[in-house]
Protein backbone atom coordinates (compact mmCIF):
# COMPACT_ATOMS: atom_id res chain seq x y z
CA UNK A 1 0.00 0.00 0.00
CA UNK A 2 1.06 3.80 -0.80
CA UNK A 3 1.61 5.81 2.34
CA UNK A 4 3.40 8.52 4.30
CA UNK A 5 6.18 6.40 6.60
CA UNK A 6 9.42 8.17 8.03
CA UNK A 7 12.93 8.65 5.70
CA UNK A 8 15.89 9.11 7.53
CA UNK A 9 18.78 10.43 5.49
CA UNK A 10 22.22 8.82 6.80
CA UNK A 11 24.20 11.49 5.86
CA UNK A 12 22.65 13.91 7.88
CA UNK A 13 22.54 11.28 10.85
CA UNK A 14 24.94 12.25 13.29
CA UNK A 15 24.36 8.93 15.35
CA UNK A 16 22.93 10.99 18.84
CA UNK A 17 19.65 8.42 18.86
CA UNK A 18 17.13 10.81 20.04
CA UNK A 19 14.92 9.88 17.35
CA UNK A 20 15.16 5.94 18.54
CA UNK A 21 14.44 7.24 21.94
CA UNK A 22 11.28 9.02 20.62
CA UNK A 23 9.77 6.11 19.10
CA UNK A 24 7.37 4.45 21.27
CA UNK A 25 6.52 1.71 18.49
CA UNK A 26 10.57 0.36 18.19
CA UNK A 27 10.46 1.51 14.42
CA UNK A 28 13.79 2.86 14.65
CA UNK A 29 17.40 1.24 15.81
CA UNK A 30 21.04 2.51 15.85
CA UNK A 31 22.65 0.44 13.16
CA UNK A 32 26.62 1.14 12.94
CA UNK A 33 26.76 4.62 14.39
CA UNK A 34 23.34 5.72 12.03
CA UNK A 35 20.01 5.68 12.74
CA UNK A 36 17.62 3.23 10.26
CA UNK A 37 13.92 2.39 10.18
CA UNK A 38 14.21 -1.33 10.68
CA UNK A 39 10.27 -2.56 9.89
CA UNK A 40 8.09 -0.46 8.06
CA UNK A 41 4.85 -2.16 9.47
CA UNK A 42 6.72 -0.53 12.64
CA UNK A 43 6.22 2.93 12.05
CA UNK A 44 2.86 4.39 12.51
CA UNK A 45 3.60 7.50 10.47
CA UNK A 46 3.00 10.05 13.56
CA UNK A 47 6.26 11.58 13.17
CA UNK A 48 6.93 11.61 17.21
CA UNK A 49 10.90 11.56 15.58
CA UNK A 50 10.95 14.52 13.58
CA UNK A 51 11.16 17.20 16.34
CA UNK A 52 13.92 15.24 17.85
CA UNK A 53 16.31 14.90 15.71
CA UNK A 54 18.61 18.09 15.59
CA UNK A 55 20.23 17.74 12.23
CA UNK A 56 16.71 17.70 9.78
CA UNK A 57 17.87 14.24 8.72
CA UNK A 58 14.30 12.81 9.22
CA UNK A 59 11.17 13.58 6.70
CA UNK A 60 8.03 11.72 5.77
CA UNK A 61 7.75 10.32 2.36
CA UNK A 62 5.01 8.62 0.47
CA UNK A 63 6.09 5.49 -0.62
CA UNK A 64 5.01 1.63 -1.20
CA UNK A 65 5.06 0.21 2.75
CA UNK A 66 3.70 -2.29 4.82
CA UNK A 67 0.49 -1.22 6.75
CA UNK A 68 0.98 -0.22 10.38
CA UNK A 69 0.64 -3.43 12.88
CA UNK A 70 0.09 -2.45 15.87
CA UNK A 71 -0.22 -5.99 17.78
CA UNK A 72 3.38 -7.12 15.92
CA UNK A 73 4.61 -3.64 17.38
CA UNK A 74 2.73 -4.68 20.98
CA UNK A 75 4.81 -7.78 20.74
CA UNK A 76 7.97 -6.44 19.85
CA UNK A 77 7.82 -3.75 22.84
CA UNK A 78 6.50 -6.10 25.33
CA UNK A 79 9.76 -8.09 24.36
CA UNK A 80 11.93 -5.25 24.99
CA UNK A 81 10.10 -4.56 28.05
CA UNK A 82 10.79 -7.73 29.39
CA UNK A 83 14.75 -7.81 28.55
CA UNK A 84 15.07 -4.57 30.00
CA UNK A 85 13.73 -5.87 33.08
CA UNK A 86 16.06 -9.01 33.48
CA UNK A 87 19.03 -7.48 32.07
CA UNK A 88 19.05 -8.84 29.12
CA UNK A 89 18.37 -6.22 26.62
CA UNK A 90 21.02 -5.53 23.71
CA UNK A 91 23.32 -2.87 23.57
CA UNK A 92 21.19 -0.02 21.72
CA UNK A 93 24.41 1.10 20.29
CA UNK A 94 27.26 0.12 18.74
CA UNK A 95 31.00 0.20 17.77
CA UNK A 96 34.56 1.48 19.18
CA UNK A 97 35.41 2.14 22.98
CA UNK A 98 32.21 1.39 25.21
CA UNK A 99 32.75 4.85 26.49
CA UNK A 100 31.89 6.15 23.01
CA UNK A 101 28.73 4.50 22.93
CA UNK A 102 25.87 6.77 23.12
CA UNK A 103 23.48 6.23 26.24
CA UNK A 104 20.35 7.53 27.61
CA UNK A 105 20.59 9.86 30.42
CA UNK A 106 17.83 10.81 32.47
CA UNK A 107 17.53 14.09 30.73
CA UNK A 108 14.43 15.82 28.84
CA UNK A 109 14.34 14.42 25.23
CA UNK A 110 14.12 16.26 22.23
CA UNK A 111 17.57 18.77 22.09
CA UNK A 112 16.90 19.23 25.98
CA UNK A 113 13.23 20.45 25.86
CA UNK A 114 10.48 17.75 26.35
CA UNK A 115 8.11 20.53 25.59
CA UNK A 116 9.19 20.09 21.90
CA UNK A 117 7.96 17.39 20.52
CA UNK A 118 5.02 17.56 18.02
CA UNK A 119 1.80 16.24 19.09
CA UNK A 120 -1.85 17.32 18.09
CA UNK A 121 -4.19 18.47 21.31
CA UNK A 122 -7.41 16.87 21.79
CA UNK A 123 -9.96 19.50 22.56
CA UNK A 124 -13.75 18.50 24.42
CA UNK A 125 -16.83 20.07 21.82
CA UNK A 126 -17.11 23.79 22.24
CA UNK A 127 -18.09 25.38 25.60
CA UNK A 128 -22.10 26.17 25.22
CA UNK A 129 -23.20 30.40 25.83
CA UNK A 130 -22.95 29.27 29.88
CA UNK A 131 -19.61 28.30 29.68
CA UNK A 132 -20.08 24.72 29.97
CA UNK A 133 -18.11 22.39 28.02
CA UNK A 134 -18.65 18.64 27.68
CA UNK A 135 -16.23 17.16 30.46
CA UNK A 136 -16.25 17.56 33.96
CA UNK A 137 -13.14 19.89 33.65
CA UNK A 138 -15.14 22.19 31.99
CA UNK A 139 -18.51 22.17 33.52
CA UNK A 140 -16.54 23.15 37.13
CA UNK A 141 -15.00 26.32 35.05
CA UNK A 142 -16.58 29.94 35.70
CA UNK A 143 -18.68 30.72 32.86
CA UNK A 144 -16.19 34.20 32.00
CA UNK A 145 -13.35 31.45 31.76
CA UNK A 146 -12.44 30.81 28.17
CA UNK A 147 -11.31 27.37 26.57
CA UNK A 148 -7.76 26.99 24.98
CA UNK A 149 -8.36 26.04 21.64
CA UNK A 150 -4.72 25.38 20.84
CA UNK A 151 -4.76 22.14 18.87
CA UNK A 152 -1.08 20.98 18.25
CA UNK A 153 2.50 21.90 19.78
CA UNK A 154 4.91 23.13 19.00
CA UNK A 155 3.64 26.63 17.91
CA UNK A 156 6.91 28.32 17.39
CA UNK A 157 7.61 28.55 13.50
CA UNK A 158 11.32 27.76 13.99
CA UNK A 159 10.46 24.58 15.95
CA UNK A 160 7.05 23.20 14.52
CA UNK A 161 8.40 20.10 11.79
CA UNK A 162 7.62 20.94 8.09
CA UNK A 163 5.69 17.55 7.53
CA UNK A 164 3.90 17.37 11.35
CA UNK A 165 0.91 14.85 10.48
CA UNK A 166 -1.82 18.27 11.74
CA UNK A 167 -0.68 20.31 9.20
CA UNK A 168 -2.33 18.33 7.11
CA UNK A 169 -5.79 19.63 5.11
CA UNK A 170 -5.37 22.56 8.24
CA UNK A 171 -6.43 25.88 7.78
CA UNK A 172 -3.11 27.58 9.00
CA UNK A 173 -2.64 30.71 11.28
CA UNK A 174 0.30 32.42 11.09
CA UNK A 175 0.65 34.37 14.56
CA UNK A 176 2.88 37.18 15.14
CA UNK A 177 3.79 36.43 19.27
CA UNK A 178 2.35 39.69 20.33
CA UNK A 179 -1.31 39.36 18.61
CA UNK A 180 -2.50 37.02 21.49
CA UNK A 181 -1.84 39.34 24.40
CA UNK A 182 -3.08 42.52 22.41
CA UNK A 183 -6.50 40.76 20.78
CA UNK A 184 -8.53 39.76 24.14
CA UNK A 185 -10.83 37.04 22.61
CA UNK A 186 -7.67 35.43 20.12
CA UNK A 187 -8.48 31.95 21.11
CA UNK A 188 -11.80 31.86 19.80
CA UNK A 189 -11.90 34.69 17.17
CA UNK A 190 -8.65 33.37 15.59
CA UNK A 191 -7.36 29.78 16.57
CA UNK A 192 -10.82 28.12 16.72
CA UNK A 193 -10.38 25.41 14.03
CA UNK A 194 -7.25 26.11 12.95
CA UNK A 195 -3.68 25.00 13.32
CA UNK A 196 -1.99 27.57 15.09
CA UNK A 197 2.17 29.06 14.45
CA UNK A 198 3.51 31.85 15.93
CA UNK A 199 6.68 33.75 15.45
CA UNK A 200 8.40 37.09 15.67
CA UNK A 201 10.55 38.75 12.65
CA UNK A 202 12.39 41.30 15.16
CA UNK A 203 13.75 38.66 17.44
CA UNK A 204 13.64 35.93 16.14
CA UNK A 205 17.10 35.22 13.52
CA UNK A 206 16.79 34.66 9.89
CA UNK A 207 13.67 34.47 7.32
CA UNK A 208 10.53 32.58 7.68
CA UNK A 209 9.64 32.41 3.97
CA UNK A 210 11.63 29.48 3.34
CA UNK A 211 10.16 27.15 5.97
CA UNK A 212 6.47 28.60 5.37
CA UNK A 213 7.13 27.92 1.88
CA UNK A 214 8.16 24.21 2.38
CA UNK A 215 5.25 23.59 5.05
CA UNK A 216 2.97 24.97 2.22
CA UNK A 217 3.93 22.73 -0.36
CA UNK A 218 4.53 19.80 1.44
CA UNK A 219 1.13 19.82 3.31
CA UNK A 220 -2.54 19.66 1.92
CA UNK A 221 -2.82 23.64 3.34
CA UNK A 222 -6.94 24.57 2.99
CA UNK A 223 -6.50 28.11 3.80
CA UNK A 224 -3.84 30.76 5.40
CA UNK A 225 -4.90 33.52 8.11
CA UNK A 226 -1.54 36.23 9.58
CA UNK A 227 -2.16 37.89 12.67
CA UNK A 228 0.31 40.83 12.68
CA UNK A 229 0.33 44.09 14.93
CA UNK A 230 0.27 47.39 13.19
CA UNK A 231 3.99 47.83 14.20
CA UNK A 232 6.11 48.02 11.54
CA UNK A 233 8.53 45.19 12.54
CA UNK A 234 5.70 42.88 12.32
CA UNK A 235 5.45 43.92 8.25
CA UNK A 236 8.54 41.09 8.05
CA UNK A 237 5.76 38.32 9.27
CA UNK A 238 3.50 39.82 6.72
CA UNK A 239 6.39 39.46 3.82
CA UNK A 240 7.67 36.31 4.88
CA UNK A 241 4.51 34.51 4.34
CA UNK A 242 2.95 36.65 1.15
CA UNK A 243 6.36 35.13 -0.39
CA UNK A 244 6.03 31.87 0.62
CA UNK A 245 2.31 31.90 -0.64
CA UNK A 246 3.82 33.10 -4.37
CA UNK A 247 6.57 30.44 -4.14
CA UNK A 248 4.69 27.31 -2.86
CA UNK A 249 3.52 27.19 -6.71
CA UNK A 250 -0.44 26.47 -4.93
CA UNK A 251 -3.57 29.06 -4.90
CA UNK A 252 -4.42 28.97 -1.42
CA UNK A 253 -6.62 31.57 -0.01
CA UNK A 254 -5.66 34.00 2.48
CA UNK A 255 -6.09 37.16 4.45
CA UNK A 256 -4.05 39.23 6.97
CA UNK A 257 -5.07 41.10 9.86
CA UNK A 258 -3.86 43.72 11.79
CA UNK A 259 -4.20 44.49 15.36
CA UNK A 260 -3.85 47.44 17.33
CA UNK A 261 -1.84 47.83 20.38
CA UNK A 262 -5.10 48.58 22.13
CA UNK A 263 -6.74 45.49 20.62
CA UNK A 264 -8.81 47.07 17.65
CA UNK A 265 -8.66 45.12 14.55
CA UNK A 266 -8.07 47.59 11.82
CA UNK A 267 -7.84 45.72 8.62
CA UNK A 268 -9.24 42.68 7.73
Amino acid sequence: MIRKIIKIDESKCNGCGLCAEACHEGAIAMVAGKAKLIRDDYCDGLGDCLPCCPTGAITFEEREALAYDEEAVAINMAKKAEEAKTGQAKPHFGGGCPGSNAHTINRPPAGGCPGSNAHAIKRPAAATAAGVGSTPAAAARPAQEMESQLRQWPVQIKLVPVNAPYFNQAHLLIAADCTAYAYGDFHNRFMQNRVTIIGCPKLDEGDYSEKLTAILQQNDIKSVTVTRMEVPCCGGLSNAVIKALKDCGKMIPWQIVTITTDGQIIEN
